[in-house]
């Protein structure tokens, strides 16, 4: 029998507050739990704003406790509920000053699994990251799951073919790539890299955007979510570029091992000869 995995993301529009944004993405997990999902994944901080189009204090606000902050915890009771794997991107602070873009992972019992921090931090205009948070300090790590071992790359993260590659090796089936990225900056290399990616490590992805625009700057989210296979075929449509949405898509995790076995990117790899990959 095929092993099939039932994988869900959410594109959504800002809500104007927390609270009314974290009910929205519930509502959207049980409706894919009711599809049958057993996986889901939620964009870039996804119970805020895009913020970090402006560098200014008061938006620290938006920052808890990753895994004992509200948040985490109500998706853990959430996991509980609808049997669903959930992977959560918010802001997190672990103490004073400490401050990570983060995705904590869930598995479908409510168990709290581990935590991403996101490495690259970008700083350029309408993306002033580096003003709220310190790169990544937890390596890379692929989390063993109810429905296989999933691993997070967070938006900017995907420019970076370093960290994609560790997932691979780290054993990852499906990444997800919660993603807060403007038409005007990225959105020809959007159905590109991830993709490629996808190709390069012989995964699955899970490319996530936010959609529509916010009240703290000009970017234009479009949105475009997408499941890709390894061979860099997408999994169904694409999301629309314009509207909220949730996808639920079937991913045959089978093909990894068939693609692995076809194209053999890991046996001809030499990481004997990559030394210079690392000189500063």
């Amino acid at each position: 029998m095929a092993n099939v995995v039932r994988a869900a993301l959410v594109q959504a529009t800002w809500t104007g507050d927390t609270a009314s944004m974290v009910a929205k993405h519930e509502e959207h997990a049980r409706e894919a739990a009711r599809q049958g999902a057993k996986v889901i994944g939620f964009q870039e901080v996804f119970n805020a704003p895009y913020f970090c189009q402006v560098q200014e204090p008061e938006h620290y606000r938006w920052a808890e406790p990753v895994p004992d902050g509200p948040t985490v915890t109500r998706m853990r009771e959430l996991a509980r509920e609808t049997g669903m794997v959930i992977v959560v991107p918010v802001f997190e602070v672990e103490q004073s000053g400490f401050y990570f873009n983060t995705a904590a992972v869930i598995d479908a019992d409510g168990t709290f699994l581990g935590k991403y921090r996101k490495h690259h931090i970008p700083q350029v205009k309408g993306f002033w990251e580096k003003y709220y948070f310190k790169p990544g300090n937890l390596g890379w790590p692929v989390f063993d799951t109810a429905v296989g071992r999933i691993g997070v790359y967070i938006c900017y993260d995907r420019h970076f073919p370093e960290g994609w590659r560790q997932l691979g090796l780290n054993g990852a089936q499906l990444v997800y790539n919660p993603s807060a990225t403007s038409r005007g900056l990225s959105a020809y290399l959007w159905q590109l890299e991830q993709p490629a990616a996808a190709v390069a490590n012989e995964y699955f992805i899970a490319a996530i955007n936010r959609v529509g625009q916010e009240e703290y700057g000009d970017n234009d989210f479009y949105g475009t979510s997408y499941f890709v296979d390894p061979r860099g075929q997408f999994v169904g449509e694409t999301a629309g570029d314009k509207t909220e949405e949730l996808l639920v898509r079937d991913l045959d995790f089978d093909l990894i091992e068939e693609v692995r076995q076809q194209w053999a990117f890991y046996r001809d790899r030499r990481p004997d000869a990559y030394e210079g990959l690392v000189r500063p």
